[in-house]
Parts: structure tokens; sequence; C-alpha cells
């Protein structure tokens, strides 16, 4: 049976054929190359792992699977052999993209897929492993067609996209979103540097750039003019009200902070944020609903589960379907205003860490007795994975440092290390991340 999404995909393909769709290939271009894999992609309904930097070819590959009834799995190119590992074995990974084609031999326990999930994605999961994200044709298609109605986007739009496609923030406004409309997609990868980010934007004649707020922060402290653009997108961490306008007071454009979360799709939007800190309106298929602890949301590109932590998904849903986000926040005039974060997950650069599994990987120190992970500003403000750690005498920072660097990609591997007599702790005799925070502002002011 054809999938929603691939019925979606072929729609465009055939609607569009003459006009730009990836990189300066047209959609029929796309349907042509896209078609040739599919037919050489073997089996039923197989497993694919997408590994790899933004390309062409990485659209293709995509395409290609959900077009040979295989379902992709869209795996961050920044994690590192270990968490790769786990993955291809927690989600019983048949084939991996990489930089070729390469086949598996998943054993052990196979969770079996939902019927309706045609595509999978990850988040930094409440488990110490990432949490590989089910969703079905119609979810993902919902939330294309809710970004593109929502923020007006169209087929003379040029998308220039410097975030990874297996995240959210690509995924949901600069894929499908721009197939549906007719768009033109311009993939941009590697470090976006304020010289880099300016000229590819000039190349491709781009309207909408698509970033996390690091991008942002480059070309406000170069006080870059970005040409067509006319919609400046970001998501993912949090984005700094000087950033925002001083980009707008150099380039005259906005940068819409939108909210989304993984497991529900984009959620918010405004054309015009203000200088308090709002995330816009609800797009198109979202409910918000603000609570005294934090903020439950309902969306039609909601998530169905997670495929390697059964019942996890279903316990952070309410009896009517709403999402807790773990994101403390109100209404102010019909937008979204975030005002705290009731969960410990870290936020660096767009990319979550869990504390968790940054534990377990210290815990793996032979020297070390305790420690404590959180997230906490350096010296430039940027939110970096910090730990303190107590030990063996002898235990040095270095070793610590050269330990999870071993192991961990370089997001994950902490930025701050201390090496104390004891952790601090609150009344409950749970690490203090008040305390633990104000020992590193010493530390770092010394």
């Amino acid at each position: 049976m054809t999938g929603k999404l691939t019925q979606a995909f072929e729609a465009c393909l055939a609607g569009h054929s003459g006009r730009e769709a990836v990189n300066g290939l047209t959609y029929a271009e796309l349907d042509a190359r896209s078609g040739e894999l599919a037919a050489e992609l073997p089996g039923d309904r197989l497993r694919i792992g997408i590994h790899a930097v933004n390309s062409t070819q990485y659209v293709v590959r995509y395409l290609a699977a959900l077009r040979a009834g295989h379902v992709p799995f869209l795996i961050d190119a920044a994690l590192g052999t270990v968490e790769l590992r786990r993955i291809i074995e927690d989600c019983s990974l048949d084939l991996l993209y990489q930089d070729d084609l390469v086949a598996l031999s998943p054993d052990g326990r196979r969770h079996d897929l939902l019927p309706d999930t045609e595509v999978c994605r990850f988040s930094s999961g409440s488990t110490g492993h990432p949490n590989c994200i089910e969703f079905s044709g119609d979810a993902v298609h919902a939330a294309a067609r809710n970004w593109a109605a929502g923020t007006g986007l169209t087929g003379e739009d040029r998308i220039a996209c410097f975030a990874a496609l297996s995240n959210g923030l690509a995924f949901n406004t600069s894929l499908l979103a721009t197939f549906l409309v007719g768009g033109a997609l311009h993939l941009g990868h590697g470090l976006p540097t304020a010289g880099k980010v300016t000229r590819f934007v000039e190349e491709t004649g781009a309207t909408r750039l698509v970033g996390f707020p690091a991008l942002y922060d480059s070309l406000v402290r170069r006080e870059c003019r970005l040409g067509d653009v006319r919609l400046a997108i970001s998501s993912g961490a949090p984005l700094r009200t000087a950033t925002c306008l001083r980009f707008r007071a150099v380039t005259g454009v906005a940068i819409c902070d939108y909210y989304g979360i993984a497991e529900t799709g984009p959620l918010t939007f405004t054309p015009d944020p203000g200088p308090d800190g709002g995330l816009g309106g609800p797009l198109p298929g979202v409910e918000l609903r603000p609570t005294e602890t934090e903020v439950e949301v309902r969306s039609e590109s909601m998530a169905s589960r997670y495929l390697n932590a059964p019942g996890v998904f279903e316990s952070r849903l309410t009896a009517d379907g709403f999402y807790r986000t773990g994101d403390e926040g109100r209404l102010s005039d019909g937008e979204l205003v975030l005002t705290g974060r009731s969960g410990r997950v870290i936020n660096v650069g767009g990319r979550k860490v869990d504390p968790i599994e940054v534990s377990e990987v210290l815990h793996g120190i032979e020297a070390v007795h305790d420690a404590a992970v959180f997230g906490c500003e350096d010296t430039h403000g940027e939110n970096v994975v910090a730990v303190v750690v107590t030990g063996e005498p002898g235990l040095t920072v270095d070793a610590v440092r050269r330990h999870c660097q071993e192991v961990l990609p370089g997001y994950k591997i902490p930025a701050l290390i201390e090496l104390v007599a004891e952790i601090p702790t609150n009344s409950i005799g749970k690490p203090s991340v008040t305390a633990l925070r104000e020992l590193m502002r010493r530390r770092r002011s010394k």
C-alpha cells in the first residue's frame, strides 16, 4: 500500500516538475533520481537509517526509501559511533546510509513499528539514550501543510536551511512544506559562519533563512546584511532579545522564534515578533493549554509513540490527549510566552542533551565517586553542559574530559568540569542546580 507521504511527495514532484526543487535539481529530476534509487532498494518495509549531513543526495535517499515502501530513520549526523550503534540495536535497523548503503544484521528484540508509521526521528530521551519517535504519514503531512499555511509560504520562496534535516527545525519547515507549494530548497551544512551564510544567501537568492540561534548571533556580530531574505526562522534554543533587536536594526528582518517540540511538531508562529519574548500564536491544527505547572499542547502533527521506550511517550499524555511539554509558560494576547523549564534536558545550540546519558559516561570512570550534570552558561553566555565531580585523589579534569571525548559526540562533551570534595545538595538531598551554577560562576570569576 502506498504511504500517505509517498502520495504527497509524488503529487509535488509531478505538479511542479519544471521548477527548482533542491540545490538546483528540478522536481522532475528529483522524481527520476529518487525513483531509480527506490527501484534498487530490496525487501519489504525495511528500516533504513540516514546518518548524513544535509545534501541533495540526502533528500533523494529519503524520498527513495518512502517510495519503495520502507521507513526512513533520520539520525543526527553529529552522533558518534557509540550512539549510532545503540540506535541500530535499539531500533533494529536493516540498512544504513552514510557515505554508502550498508546492510545490517539486527539481532535481539525487535520492537514492532505501528502500521501507519512512515518516518522515525529522534529526541534526547529521559531513559539515557535517544528516543526513537514514530510518526504517521498524516502527522508529517499535517506539520508541513499547517506550517506552509500558517507562515504564508509560497512557490516563490527560496529556503536557505542551515539546520540538519534530522532536526524538526528543518524537517518540518523546509522539506515537505517547501515542496507542497513548489518552492526551492537550498541546504547548507557545516559550521554556519557569518561569511558562509551571507555568501550562501546571496548565491541562492534566498527569501527565507532557517537556522539555530548561534547562526543569528554570528550574523549580528559581523553586522551582515541578507539580500532578498524576508523571513528569518529560529527555534530549538533560547534566542537572545539583544540578538533579535540588533538583527532587525541591521537587516530590517525580524527573527521569528517559533515554539516546537520533536514529539509534537511546530506549534506557534508570529511574522512580527515583539520585544517581550513572545513565540507567537498557535499554528493551524494546534491547541495550547498553559496550566499552573507546565504548558500542554495538542497538534495534528503529534507523534504516535517512542519505538524503543514503550510507555514513556504515553505517560506524558493527559487523559484528553494533550502532551505535557515540561515547559512553563503563559498566553499573553494570544501569544505563548515561556517562563521556565520544568524538565532537566540541557539545550546546547538547539540540540538536546540528556544529563542521564552524560552521568552514565562519567560513572564509567573508575575513579569517579559521584557526578552532577546540568546546563550552565559559559563566559560567552552560551548554554553548555557542565559537570561537578567527586572522586579518588589523583582524578583530574583532563582525565574526565578525555574519557567523555572517547564516548560522546562533541556537543555532549562537558565544556565546564569542576572537581569538588562534596556536591552541594538541596533540602531533600538532591544536587542543588542553583548552588552548582553559583559554584561555576565563582570559579570562572577567579
